[in-house]
C-alpha cells in the first residue's frame, strides 16, 4: 500500500505545499515504494517560520500559554502519540529498517515519555528567581524567558525519539518550532502532525516541513529563527555551526561518534549474562546509531576470548525484514548507505583487518539493503575503520596493553559521544569511565536516560539534549538588579 500525502503541516493546518516536487519513500526491506509526500520549499519554510512567530508572539498562541497550560497541552500530545503507536512503529521500521521490536519501544513508548517528562519540567521550572546580592549592593531577579522560534532538524535513524528530544524542551520552555524531518523518514512525521493537531496545540506551535539538505540550510539561516537544534552527521554539523556562529545564533549540535567499549581484564564474557546489554551498546538499530561502541578495546591477555565472544554475538543475530517481530538486525536505510557501509568493509579488509564474523550480504535476502553484522580482528586504532564513523553493523576489536593504554586508545579519536566499560568490578569500571573523554558512557550497559544530559565533545558536537539541561538551552536569562 502506498501512503500518499498531499499536504504539509503549517500553522496548525494541513496545507498544500508551494512546490511541485515530491519525496518518494521506499521500504528498506523490500525496495518497494510505500509513500509519497510533498517536498518542502523555501516558500514553505517562510510560511512555517511566520506561523511559528505568530504563535510565539500572539497572547492567544503558544507564547501566551502559562506553564501549566503548556504542560497540559504536552500531555495531550503524548496521549495522541500513544494512540498512534502501531502505525508509527510500522512507518518507522518500513522506512529506515529499524526492527519492529525496537521501533515498538523507542519510537512509540519512549517519545511520549520524553514529552511527559518535559511537561513535568514545564510546570515546575522557576521563571523568576530572586538571588541575594553578593557584596551587599542589592539583590537580583533572574528572569527565564523562551528564546522564540526553534529550527529543529531531525535525522532518519531514530526519527520519532529525536523529534521528541527537540519538541519536548522547546515546547516546555515556551518556544515554537519548525521541524524538518529527513526525506528518508517522512511518513511518521505525518502521524506526528496528526497527533499535534488532535492534541489541540495552538496553530503554529509545531510546524513540519519535510525536505532535503538545501531547504534545511535555508531554515538554519532564516532570519525568523532564534535557535537551531540539530542531530546528524559531523560534516553537516560543522556547516550549521559555521552559519550559527556568523549569525550569533544559539545552536545545539548532536553529531557523530566512534565510541569505545573498554573490556577490562576481569570482564565476564558469558553472553547469556551480558549478550543483551552488549547488543544494545554495540549493534542496536542495525548499527545505525551515533553513540554505539563500535571500537572494542580488548586486553592482550584475553584478546582471543573477546574476539570469539563478539564474533559469536554477531553471528547469532537474526537478520531479516524489519517488520518481522523476530528480526534483530534489519537493512540499512538506503541503497546508497549500504554501499557506504560495504565500502568500509572493503577498506577494512584491504588494510589488513581479519573478518571473524559477517563481511558480506546475508543469504536468502535478494531484496532489501542488508549487510551482515560484521566483526574485524587485528585492527589498529589508526586504521580507517577505527577512525571513521561507519554507521552500520561493523565492529573493530583493538588490543591494548594495560588500563592506561586502554584509556589512551579510547581517547585517541576525534569523536567523544558514547562509550562503555565492561568489568566484574563496577567501582573499577566507574573509575575508568571517568577517565574517558566523552559526553556519555555506561558501565556494563549503555542506554541514554531521559533525565540526564546527552551530547558529545570534540567532533561529536556541543550542547546537550535531554535532562533539565536541554530545557535550559531554550531559555534566555535576564538579570534585573533591584
Amino acid at each position: 500500500m502506498v501512503h500518499t500525502h498531499d499536504t504539509l503541516f503549517i500553522g496548525g493546518e494541513f496545507v498544500a505545499g508551494q512546490g511541485n516536487d515530491t519525496i518518494t519513500v521506499v521500504n528498506a526491506s523490500t525496495e518497494e515504494v510505500i509513500g509519497r509526500v510533498p517536498e518542502g520549499t523555501r516558500a514553505d519554510v517562510d510560511a512555517a517560520v511566520a506561523a511559528a512567530r505568530r504563535s510565539f508572539a500572539d497572547p492567544g498562541g503558544w507564547g501566551g500559554f502559562t506553564a501549566h497550560q503548556r504542560a497540559e497541552a504536552m500531555n495531550r500530545l503524548a496521549d495522541e502519540l500513544d494512540a498512534r503507536q502501531k502505525d508509527i512503529a510500522a512507518a518507522v521500521s518500513s522506512q529506515n529498517g529499524m526492527p519492529l521490536g525496537l521501533s515498538s519501544q523507542f519510537e512509540v513508548n519512549y517519545p511520549s515519555a520524553v514529552i511527559r517528562y518535559y511537561a513535568g519540567l514545564a510546570a515546575t521550572t522557576e521563571e523568576l528567581e530572586h538571588r541575594a546580592g553578593f557584596l551587599g549592593a542589592g539583590d537580583t531577579l533572574v528572569q527565564r524567558s523562551p528564546m522564540g522560534v526553534v529550527a529543529a532538524i531531525v535525522p532518519w535513524n531514530f526519527p520519532q525519539a529525536l523529534t521528541a528530544w527537540k519538541v519536548g524542551p522547546a515546547l516546555a520552555a515556551g518556544c515554537t518550532l519548525v521541524l524538518k524531518p529527513s526525506p528518508e523518514t517522512v511518513l511518521d512525521s505525518c502521524l506526528f502532525a496528526e497527533a499535534a493537531k488532535a492534541a489541540g496545540l495552538p496553530p503554529g506551535a509545531v510546524n513540519i516541513v519535510p525536505a532535503g539538505r538545501e531547504i534545511g540550510a535555508y531554515l538554519v539561516s532564516h532570519p525568523g529563527v532564534d535557535k537551531v537544534t540539530f542531530t546528524g552527521s559531523t560534516a553537516a554539523g560543522r556547516s550549521i555551526g559555521e552559519v550559527c556562529g556568523r549569525l550569533l545564533r544559539p545552536v545545539t549540535l548532536e553529531l557523530g561518534g566512534k565510541s569505545a567499549a573498554v573490556f577490562l581484564d576481569d570482564v565476564d564474557l558469558d553472553l547469556a549474562a551480558i549478550g543483551e546489554s552488549l547488543f544494545a551498546a554495540c549493534f542496536i538499530n542495525n548499527g545505525q546509531t551515533c553513540f554505539l561502541s563500535s571500537r572494542i578495546l580488548a586486553p592482550r591477555s584475553r584478546y582471543d576470548e573477546v574476539v570469539d565472544a563478539i564474533s559469536t554475538l554477531a553471528g547469532s543475530m537474526t537478520v531479516g525484514d524489519a517488520l518481522d517481530p523476530v528480526t534483530q538486525v534489519g537493512p540499512m536505510a538506503t541503497a546508497a548507505h549500504r554501499d557506504r557501509v560495504e565500502g568500509y568493509i572493503a577498506k577494512g579488509k584491504a588494510e589488513g583487518g581479519r573478518v571473524t564474523a559477517g563481511g558480506g550480504r546475508p543469504a536468502g535476502l535478494a531484496k532489501g539493503w542488508f549487510v551482515e553484522p560484521t566483526v574485524f580482528a587485528d585492527v589498529d586504532n589508526s586504521s580507517t575503520i577505527a577512525r571513521e564513523e561507519i554507521f552500520g553493523p561493523v565492529l573493530s576489536v583493538i588490543a591494548y596493553d594495560d588500563e592506561d593504554d586502554a584509556v589512551r586508545i579510547a581517547n585517541d579519536s576525534e569523536y567523544g559521544l558514547g562509550g562503555s566499560v565492561w568489568t566484574s568490578d563496577p567501582a573499577r569500571g566507574q573509575a575508568v569511565a571517568r577517565r574517558v573523554r566523552t559526553g556519555t558512557i555506561g558501565v556494563n550497559r549503555y542506554l541514554p536516560d531521559i533525565a540526564a544530559p546527552f551530547g558529545g565533545v570534540k567532533a561529536s558536537g556541543g550542547g546537550r539534549d535531554l535532562g533539565p539541561e536541554a530545557l535550559a538551552a531554550h531559555l534566555e536569562l535576564k538579570s534585573i538588579y533591584v
